[in-house]
């Protein structure tokens, strides 16, 4: 019997990678692939879709749905456009499922996803950063495997396999360091985005590349590990490691350190999580350790990267202040690509929202939902647009 599953943002840099992993093994033969979804880059999609013989493509875009029909027209694949499509796709039963779509996009997909039981491969950060309460919770009452699929809490995550959680001292995440690793201050003043997403090591989409510029997508990670993992605030660490070839380690209680190691590619978290609890083997190059030589292990600097602060800020606050994070640092984000704002300017406005909203969002602990997280989600964008206007 095949295998259900369902890739949603298949268009972007994981899900590119994830149905480039389904086709080596075995594609429509192996996999029955209910619903594949994207965003603008339709002929990609409409490829995907032919490739494995989806059974739904969806777009995000409701003005593209014609287009999609067009590009799929006697296949016999269903197609459809829109928000309601994206939750309806979500809805339809999967034994494994990608969740990559970007930002806070995710959140409502991915909730609908785990519903389904068997897997759920979260590429999605957000969704544990501004909802992870809400997504373990329907992940435990479904019986749903939550794998992580950032290759810094796939490592952690396979430290972890057979081990005693109780035992935990620390959890230690590497990062890279980014293209600004040895900038100046005022360099980093002056980035443009096409420095900003020059990634050293990791071949990613512009966002997420960007969000490594700055390391906020480290400090999203931050919190997605004290959420994912149970682990207190106090004992997650940032430790920079220009190599990018110690993915994370884990410290326990004895003195030792569990070190998960592997090539700068994302297929082999992703290969990991669509084999799990098996591995299979993936084309992924093998580390030739007499040609690395050495790894090199530097300290964060707050000074240069201030987001690493922002999110201890915000694990120590907790309640719905991961929405108010994140919200923030998407508008940033888009102000800075647009050139609205300099790179420093990013983690200003972050700073300045989590002051003005998030006292009220951390008083938000019990009996949240999905609609309390997207109102303070809103809530920041408008803040973030305000500042955007006084600021750029």
């Amino acid at each position: 019997m095949r295998r259900r599953v369902a890739i949603f943002g298949s268009t972007g840099s994981i899900g590119q990678n994830t149905v480039e992993l389904l086709l080596r093994q075995g594609g429509p033969e192996a996999y029955e692939v209910v619903a594949l979804t994207g965003a603008g880059n339709l002929p990609l999609l409409a490829e995907q879709a032919r490739a494995l013989r989806a059974g739904l493509a969806v777009t995000a875009d409701d003005a593209r749905g014609p287009d999609l029909a067009e590009a799929l027209a006697g296949t016999g694949i269903e197609t459809a456009a829109g928000a309601d499509a994206l939750l309806e796709a979500a809805r339809r039963p999967a034994d494994w499922a990608m969740s990559a779509i970007v930002g806070a996009a995710g959140l409502a997909p991915g909730l609908a996803a785990a519903r389904h039981g068997g897997v759920l491969a979260l590429a999605n950060k957000e969704s544990l950063v501004c909802a992870g309460p809400l997504l373990l919770d329907a992940c435990a009452a479904h019986g749903t495997t939550l794998i992580p699929v950032d290759s810094e809490h796939s490592a952690i995550f396979q430290a972890l396999r057979g081990e005693d959680r109780a035992g935990i001292e620390r959890l230690l995440l590497t990062a890279s360091g980014g293209p600004f690793r040895t900038r100046t201050l005022a360099e980093m003043a002056r980035a443009t985005p096409d420095e900003a997403r020059a990634h050293p090591n990791w071949d990613m989409g512009l966002r997420i590349s960007v969000d490594s510029a700055t390391m906020f997508n480290k400090a999203l990670e931050m919190v997605e590990a004290q959420v994912l993992f149970g682990i207190p605030p106090g004992r997650i660490e940032v430790v920079v490691h220009p190599q990018s070839i110690i993915h994370s380690m884990v410290g326990f209680a004895d003195g030792s350190i569990i070190a998960q190691l592997g090539p700068s590619d994302m297929r082999g978290a992703i290969g990991y999580a669509l084999n799990f609890p098996e591995r299979a083997p993936l084309p992924v190059e093998r580390l030739d350790f007499a040609r690395l030589a050495r790894l090199d292990f530097e300290p964060e600097d707050p000074a240069r990267f201030p987001a690493l602060g922002l999110a201890r800020q915000v694990m120590a606050a907790g309640g719905l202040s991961g929405a108010v994070f994140n919200g923030a640092k998407e508008v940033a984000l888009d102000a800075f690509l647009d050139r609205r704002i300099g790179f420093l300017d990013m983690s200003r406005l972050v700073a300045d929202a989590l002051d003005a909203l998030g006292p009220a969002a951390a008083a938000a602990t019990a009996g949240i939902s999905l609609q309390d997280v997207m109102g303070y989600d809103r809530q920041t964008r408008e803040f973030g647009r305000v500042w955007v206007e006084r600021h750029g």
